[in-house]
């Protein structure tokens, strides 16, 4: 099975099982806004509870947040994000993908080229337009072979485009990454639209035109967090104070977080809309590659105990090129996707960065009194990010498995199972009555009913025959099934069957809480 093939199995399987749907799916769909179906839903607070619970509710030195969405327009000003957070933005001519220029592969000018499309219609097709963008006189000579478009070669823009190789492409634009609306009672429409019936936009230039219309727009307008880490930066001071909190101590926030990007891609490994669960530890300068060792290293064996493939997991140090301009160092915890290595945390040193960012902005002072050396100090931040939404992905994507299993009869099949890890599984487990007859739906509901009383996932599942019923519960991961059947009745004994081994035993029914409870804890 290709990685392609594979990919596009999970995405089936996500829409058929209720993990992920498309954004208003009946009305031809969002690009990169997805929904959460009820099973998907449940396995990303598994995940995100399972992260408070180990980064926020097990330590006595971190404490958490829930910062507002919409935040004053200054801190991003602080932040550098409103002036910053732009990318030149480009498009293909020939095939027009739209792409950061910063992101296009570097090639020097003069360098041949082989532009690849993906089948014989889309090269005939490029080598019209590329013809075109070429002209009459042109001397080039380009050829169609197969797939691909030769005789092209590089130009002086230094880079061409990701998708196809083409030189041809389009100025750069700035495009801003981050979501603009309006707050209060005055309408940027409005003042637009008095502005033009009062002729104060009469003759200025697109350059001009742009500033007035951005200085009519800046009285009402907020922006949706392209990121939660500022809360926890602005809010430093009061959490420190209110909970006394002594240095080195960690904020963390889990939330939304949202940005206008250019490429959205891969399902929901890159959307606009995502959720984050970040944490900043603020400690005593001087000591913070310590610590920027010890949160490297906690946070990748966090993911993968949590796997079937942990060396699918690596942690990767940023080139100084790299670095934001904040950072002091920074890692990567990467996966091997299906489509190659790519980011799912950022362990961040960001210094004192922001603190002395917000301070110079606010004029607050956001710094802490150390009360063993009665001396006052900015501290530095370790920042470890990670994104929910990129690890239900991750955790999809190593669960998702293929076997092939001979039944009692000799004939092989395919078994498709999600050997989600039991923490994360949406439905811990199935009750499953033989027959829907002779008191088995009666028991098997009182089952239910105490695994629910208990607080644990339970499903009731009647119907089907047993075989496909045990089958669509491989599928959505529930690492356990208990059936009801004659031999219940008899002497309230049921069968506990393991979703990864598929080997069946005998328990007391009265007994079913407490060894699956015993089975999860692991």
């Amino acid at each position: 099975m290709s990685q392609d093939d594979r990919m596009q199995k999970i995405v089936s399987l996500c829409k058929r099982r209720g993990f992920v749907f498309q954004s208003s799916e009946i009305y031809g769909g969002l690009k990169s806004a997805y929904d959460y179906g009820p099973l998907g839903v449940e396995l990303k607070r598994n995940l995100m509870n399972a992260w408070w619970r180990d980064m926020v509710a097990s330590r006595e030195d971190v404490v958490g947040l829930d910062a507002s969405i919409i935040m004053h327009p200054k801190v991003w000003e602080a932040s550098g994000h409103l002036a910053g957070f732009s990318d030149p933005l480009v498009d293909c001519q020939v095939c027009k993908e739209r792409f950061r220029a910063d992101h296009a592969p570097l090639v020097e000018e003069g360098t041949a080229l082989t532009m690849e499309f993906a089948d014989k219609g889309r090269a005939k097709t490029a080598l019209i337009v590329a013809q075109q963008q070429l002209g009459e006189d042109s001397e080039v000579a380009l050829e169609r072979r197969d797939k691909t478009v030769v005789g092209a070669s590089a130009g002086d823009r230094g880079y061409v485009c990701p998708n196809c190789q083409s030189p041809w492409l389009s100025e750069e634009r700035q495009f801003n990454l981050m979501f603009r609306s309006s707050i209060g009672p005055i309408d940027s429409l409005s003042a637009v639209a008095s502005a033009i019936e009062n002729g104060a936009l009469d003759g200025l230039t697109g350059r001009e035109l742009r500033g007035k219309l951005a200085g009519l727009a800046k009285e009402s307008a907020v922006y949706l967090r392209p990121e939660t880490a500022q809360a926890m930066f602005v809010q430093f001071v009061n959490v420190q104070q209110s909970m006394s909190m002594k240095v080195p101590f960690g904020i963390a926030q889990m939330g939304k977080s949202f940005r206008n990007e250019i490429t959205t891609e891969h399902f929901i490994f890159r959307s606009c809309e995502f959720e984050q669960m970040e944490m900043e530890f603020f400690c005593e300068p001087g000591t913070d590659d310590e610590w920027m060792d010890y949160w490297s290293n906690a946070r990748i064996a966090w993911w993968r105990k949590f796997s079937n493939n942990p060396e699918k997991f690596r942690l990767r140090a940023h080139e100084p090129e790299e670095l934001a301009h904040y950072a002091k160092g920074c890692f990567d915890i990467e996966y091997a996707y299906a489509w190659g290595w790519g980011e799912l945390e950022g362990i961040a040193n960001r210094t004192d960065y922001d603190l002395r960012k917000h301070t110079e902005h606010s004029g607050q002072k956001l710094q802490y009194f150390d009360p063993h050396t009665q001396k006052k100090y900015v501290p530095f931040v370790i920042e470890p990010a990670a994104g929910a939404t990129r690890g239900v992905l991750v955790y999809l994507d190593d669960a998702y498995t293929e076997e092939e299993i001979t039944d009692s009869k000799g004939r092989t099949s395919t078994r498709v199972v999600l050997k989600l890890h039991p923490q994360l599984a949406p439905v811990k487990v199935a009750v499953l009555p033989l027959v829907k007859k002779n008191g088995m739906p009666e028991k098997g509901r009182e089952i239910v009913q105490g695994f629910l009383a208990k607080g644990i996932a339970a499903s009731y599942d009647e119907q089907h025959a047993i075989g496909k019923r045990y089958r669509r519960h491989d599928e959505i991961g529930t690492p356990y099934c208990l059936t009801v059947d004659g031999q219940t009745l008899e002497d309230d004994t049921i069968t506990i069957r393991d979703r990864d081994t598929m080997e069946q035993r005998r328990i007391p029914m009265a007994e079913a809480i407490a060894e699956v409870e015993a089975l999860l804890k692991g």
